[in-house]
């Protein structure tokens, strides 16, 4: 019997019909076993495998994903510039959890920026002639056109959070309005009377969603909800500095600041720390993603913690169910394709 990894006749790889030969069957008897058809019996299965494992063959991919009309890639689409992608930890933690999962299969990951209207064009063109399987969109705003894009291509699709309440592709997203409810909470639980909160992109749901909580933590505390300490930011450090003083010239009696990601936190931070105010003596100071960022700044950050790498590891979960299914979301109801994970306040020396 020959062992593991033995040559073909040829001397070269083994092909499918040495394989179909060694186990005693037809070729398309292996075709069946190795693309997992339940039209085989288990002794045939059993012998082919066999087979498979005395030659040591590997399967043409390429061959088996043009017969299913298949292309064993999935694009992760980033509408957003490079140069925050490679600025914020949110997408390289959301990275590594879709590469990690992706790692258990035979797919290719493409990784594809859309940040422009040129960029869009070329991606609408590339996503037409089907040369991935499936797409994961990250970071997406309520007016982007790519989701509609996919719908219409009817390429599976799943996004890292809705576009609204009403969103009809596959998502995955954390809980953002328990999260924000917690970290005003906590500052509420501290002492702290007139907590400011500086928000994410408000043409992201998300983000709407963190002001829902904040606002929802305050009125169950019996507070009303003052309107000159909510800035709109844009999830990004100068964001941060913007809205931060911009806040302390409306409301220099704040106490207490809620950033919508731990990047706009450490903007806040630096125009707090110039206008002479202590964290967190004067004001507390609360982000939102529980980054590296979080963990370095000076005092360490209380942060919301999102788990964006099981975010990523869900999304691909779902994106091969879609790819497997194929069938119109909304042809299968929403519950099982509107994933939420819960979200956990990390306490530290900034509160």
């Amino acid at each position: 019997m020959a062992g593991h990894g033995a040559r073909g006749r040829s001397g070269g790889r083994p092909t499918l019909e040495e394989v179909a030969a060694r186990a005693g069957v037809g070729r398309g008897t292996v075709s069946r076993v190795i693309n997992g058809s339940p039209r085989v019996s288990d002794a045939t299965r059993a012998a082919v495998e066999a087979a498979v494992a005395e030659l040591g063959y590997v399967p043409n991919t390429a061959a088996r994903a043009l017969a299913a009309n298949r292309t064993d890639a999935i694009a992760l689409v980033v509408p957003e510039p490079e140069t925050r992608f490679f600025a914020e930890p949110y997408f390289s933690d959301m990275l590594k959890g879709v590469g990690a999962e992706l790692s258990e299969t035979e797919m290719q990951l493409l990784l594809i920026f859309a940040g422009s209207d040129r960029e869009r064009r070329r991606l609408a063109q590339y996503l037409a002639a089907h040369r991935v399987d499936g797409v994961l969109l990250v970071s997406v705003h309520a007016d982007d056109p790519l989701p509609d894009m996919l719908s219409q291509l009817e390429i599976p699709a799943v996004i890292s959070g809705p576009r609204s309440a009403a969103e009809t592709l596959a998502s995955v997203d954390s809980d953002n309005f328990g999260g924000a409810r917690s970290a005003v909470e906590h500052l509420l639980s501290r002492g702290r009377r007139s907590i400011a909160h500086i928000t994410g992109r408000l043409d992201v749901y998300g983000a709407q969603r963190r002001v829902d909580g904040y606002r929802a933590a305050l009125r169950d505390a019996g507070h009303e909800v003052d309107e000159q300490l909510i800035e709109a930011g844009d999830f990004t450090e100068e964001g941060g500095r913007r809205a931060m003083a911009e806040l302390l010239r409306r409301r220099p009696d704040l106490d207490a600041v809620f950033a919508g990601s731990d990047v706009t936190a450490a903007g806040a931070r630096q125009v707090l720390r110039e206008a002479g105010r202590r964290i967190p003596d004067d004001v507390a100071l609360v982000g939102y993603d529980d980054s590296a960022i979080a963990r370095h700044m000076e005092p360490a950050l209380t942060s919301v913690r999102q788990p964006i790498e099981e975010m990523g590891r869900a999304m691909i979960d779902l994106l091969l169910n879609e790819i497997a299914d194929r069938r119109p979301a909304a042809s299968r109801g929403l519950d099982r394709h509107q994933v939420v994970l819960a979200t956990e306040l990390v306490e530290r020396a900034s509160s």
